[in-house]
Formats: structure tokens, sequence, C-alpha cells
């Protein structure tokens, strides 16, 4: 394997910020040198100076939808994990809402099978649960698995997981993290009801709010998180939107004996009710992008640990499925690409530190899911790295878009960070827009299971 040093670099890795080096050998990282080091002599490994650049561990995203297979004309690993390491983000997990949906254990191998011949950044797949396969969801190995997904509330696809003893019985017996897309099927379909006798299908999609409405979303979170005090249980609350399901949450900054932690994306930290006239049915997502009051106060709760990570629920559709009535077009935004570089232009508005976002998007995601040896800076670790240029301004169009959809709700805007390396298991697979094609991601290992 290829022996690097990566020298002069501004590292931001747990809470801290120095100048320093990195020396990659055999995929981990070998050594973390400190200081200015521009004297050091280490023949045989290839240089990359990155004097005023930051170096970030590479990023983990725990929520994404890549649509393989069965729903390829939309997206696939193969051109979504190309987008993901493009963006800095070395290490995905994929949900189960796939054609077959992956909800036995043969599925969800046929998933890994694909990924180890397509994939550019390290994988895992979470195994959807149903009313009926609890046999299967006992089978997982938490070592080689990330979790269980479990709808609480319809989405898209079809895995809504309704009947309360099979809830119960996950929640009592299941010891791999759970993640939940909590939203009351009951009431979003009266909402529905109400404002089609108003509009028939031609709904203003600015009432999509009104319809996933906060009530939806804390009833079934505040359902969701009882259950899981009663037993026990390693629950991970999906895409929070809401101010309300806050209350249900607490600030406790000790993640590794956390049992109930949650997520946000960074769309409902960027949109609000209002970009509804702009962007229209593009930001369509389940559960809906709500108000300018939720947007604040979930991004008061990311700084104050109440929410522990940011994940983008990446979720790629055609442009023509998006541009339909509002009660055909699909809900999803695709994301990965530009999540990185979007909570970077909330850093560069000084609303959040570079610090933080290492800990949301790279160190919390590997603490809360036990991911083995990846998510931080540290010697022995898998070399996941990436490289950001902080004086590089770019302009957002159509042609920077990798995600095979081809487009983005950032579209034709400026960001001010550009992403110029990124180190997959010590491989440089990303170089300033060229790909190391010859190179594939890992399967990711966890340890200490829940």
């Amino acid at each position: 394997m290829q022996k690097y040093l990566i020298r002069n670099a501004t590292i931001i890795n747990e809470a801290d910020e120095f100048i320093g080096s990195i020396i990659i050998e055999n995929g981990k990282i070998k050594q973390i040198l400190r200081g200015k080091n521009n004297e050091l002599n280490f023949p045989n490994y290839q240089l990359i100076d990155a004097e005023g650049q930051f170096l970030f561990p590479g990023i983990i995203d725990v929520h994404t939808h890549f649509r393989e297979p069965g729903l390829t004309q939309k997206a696939d690993i193969y051109s979504e994990s190309k987008a993901a390491v493009a963006g800095g983000v070395t290490s995905y997990f994929e949900m189960p809402n796939t054609t077959p949906q992956a909800t036995n254990i043969s599925l969800l191998e046929e998933k890994y099978e694909i990924a180890s011949q397509k994939s550019f950044a390290n994988y895992s797949f979470f195994l959807g649960a149903t009313n009926n396969n609890y046999d299967e969801l006992e089978k997982l190995n938490p070592k080689t698995n990330c979790g269980i997904k479990l709808f609480l509330g319809a989405s898209t696809g079809d895995m809504l997981v309704d009947r309360e003893e099979t809830i119960k019985k996950i929640f009592k017996n299941i010891r791999l993290p759970i993640v939940v897309h909590s939203e009351d099927t009951k009431i979003i379909l009266q909402n529905t009801k109400q404002y089609k006798e108003l509009y028939g299908n031609n709904i203003p999609i600015k009432f999509h709010g009104k319809i996933r409405s906060t009530e939806a979303c804390y009833k079934t979170t505040k359902y969701a998180v009882d259950l899981a005090k009663k037993h026990g249980t390693k629950l991970h609350i999906a895409h929070l939107t809401t101010a309300k399901e806050l209350e249900l949450l607490e600030n406790n900054t000790n993640l590794k004996d956390k049992k109930i932690t949650a997520e946000v994306c960074p769309q409902h930290l960027y949109f609000d009710e209002n970009d509804y006239e702009k962007l229209g049915t593009k930001i369509k997502c389940n559960p809906s992008i709500k108000t300018e009051k939720d947007k604040n106060a979930l991004f008061k709760a990311l700084i104050n640990n109440y929410i522990d990570l940011i994940s983008t629920d990446h979720a790629p559709h055609l442009l023509d499925e998006k541009n339909n009535i509002y009660t055909k077009a699909p809900s999803g935004i695709p994301m990965i690409q530009f999540s990185l570089v979007a909570m970077l232009e909330l850093y560069n508005k000084n609303k959040i530190s570079l610090q933080q976002i290492a800990e949301k998007m790279c160190h919390a995601p590997a603490t809360v899911f036990n991911i083995e040896k990846r998510g931080f800076i540290k010697e022995g670790y898998w070399a996941d790295i990436v490289l950001i240029n902080p004086n590089e301004k770019w302009l957002l169009t159509q042609n920077e878009i990798i995600s095979k959809c081809k487009w983005s709700p950032f579209e034709n805007k400026e960001f001010n960070y550009k992403i110029s390396h990124t180190f997959v298991n010590g491989n440089l697979i990303y170089e300033n827009e060229n790909f190391n094609q010859t190179k594939k991601g890992k399967r990711i290992s966890f340890t200490n299971p829940a």
C-alpha cells in the first residue's frame, strides 16, 4: 500500500486544534506529529503539503438511501458513494427500504456484496424490521452490522411496523441499536384528508409541515422513548424536526453511556417553511421541514448536546419525479456530497465551531454506534481522513453534482470551503475532483455492542 505524509495541516480532533503532520502506513494512522515539521524526511512516503488546510477525521453518515438494489434509476451504491467521498464522507450506513427491502439476512448480505465491489467509501447496512420478521432481527451479528431500522411511521416504501406486540418485543429483546423513523401515520392520513378536501391532490407544498405535523412527530417519538426507557433499549431517533420533541431528550455528554440518542439533518438546520415558496417539492422530505422556530431550536439543541450527531438522510429522486404535484412528488433530498461544506458555512457565520462539527459528524457517530477504529484522528485507527481548503470559494452548479439524480437544493449557492483530499482506509480516493477507481471501501466492524 502507498505510504503518505500529510504535512503541516490544521488538525481538528477531539475538541482540539493544532498544526501537525500525519504518517499513513498500511491503511492506518501510524503517527501523529504536533507542530510544524518542515524538515521531516520520510523516504518512500508520498508527501502532501497541507499547510493552511483543515484536516478532519472522515465524516461518518449513519443515515443514507443509496437505492440499490431495485431503484437504480435514481441512484446506486457506485454513484452515491462516489458523491460521498467527494464530500469528505468516508463511511456510511444505508437504509433497508430498497427493492426488495432488506428485511432478512440473505437480502442484507446481497447488499454487502454489491458494496464490496462498487463502494468508494466504507459501508454498513441496516436490517429493516417488519411486523413479521422478528426471527431475522435476532440473528443479526452486532459485530458486523450497524443495527435495525424501525419505521414507526409510513415513509418512502412500505415498511411500517404498527403491530404493538411486535414493537414491544423488539424494544424488550433486541440489543443492537434500533433507529426509528417516528411519525404517527394516523395523524398524517387525517391531516392529508383535510387538505385534500380543500385542494384536491394539488395541495400547496407550503402545507407539508402541517400535514406531517409536530403532533405526528411528538406522539410517536414519545412512544419510542417511553418504551426504550422501560426496557433499557439502545434507541436512536432519526432526523428530528421539531422543538417539542427536544423535551424528550437529555444532554448527557457521556455518549458511551447514553442509551437514547438523536440526530438532525443539515436540511433541517438550513431550511424552514419559508423556503417552500422558492424550492417547492425539492425540499419535500419526511419528516417535514417545519418552522423557523423549530429550525432554531434544533440548532441550539445540537450545540447543547441534546442532539448528538448530524446525518443527511440522503435520499435521491429524479427531478422529473420531484417536479410533480404535492401528492405525487416523492419525499427525499440528496445531501451527502454537500453536508460537510454546508456545516462549514455555518462555522463561517460563527454558529458552530470546527471542533463541534468534528464531534457531531465524526466522533459521535463512531461512539453512538460502537464503530471500531474510525471517527477519530488516533494512532492505530484507520486512516479515514478529509482535507479541506478554507480559501477556495466555489459556486455549486449542476456540473459539480455527482449523485445520479443531478440536482441539489443548494444549487447556485456559493461555498467558502472545498474538499481537496479524501482518504479511505489509507487510500487516497479523491483528490481535487479526481477519483481513484481501483480501491474500494471496507465493511465496517463494531465493538462493545449494546
